[in-house]
């Protein structure tokens, strides 16, 4: 089981840092992606993080903007978002999948949480 939340409403330039728990039967020893889905838009890659957390990887509208990182003694993976912008407003979400590498293809994720909402203000 995946849990993501942190999400809210903030102004561009703003920050917010969402957070994934890994709980139940759901290993946590696997890669960890964030993913957002947009109004009326697919599903998109954002970053991913591997176990037990030495590669990431991001989408190229992130870079510089947003980090992963994961503290495996709580079982939860971070996606801190900096310098927001309006085309970053999306539902969030987190999932896993049974590798511990890193992979920017929604196919390859097997485990889903539910999203958290960010809005970003103009």
């Amino acid at each position: 089981q995946l849990q993501a939340s942190g999400g809210g409403l903030v102004q561009a330039g703003g920050s917010l840092r969402l957070s994934c728990v890994v709980s139940g039967g759901t290993s946590d020893r696997w890669a960890i992606g964030w993913f957002r889905q947009a109004p009326g838009k697919e599903r998109e890659f954002v970053s991913s993080i591997s176990w037990p957390g030495r590669n990431t990887r991001y989408v190229d509208s992130v870079k510089g903007r947003f980090t992963t990182s994961r503290d495996n003694a709580k079982s939860t993976v971070y996606l801190q978002m900096n310098n927001l912008k309006p085309e970053d407003t999306a539902v969030y979400f987190c999932a896993t999948r049974r590798s511990s590498s890193v992979s920017d293809l929604l196919c390859e994720y097997d485990f889903w949480g539910r999203g958290t909402q960010v809005t970003v203000s103009s």
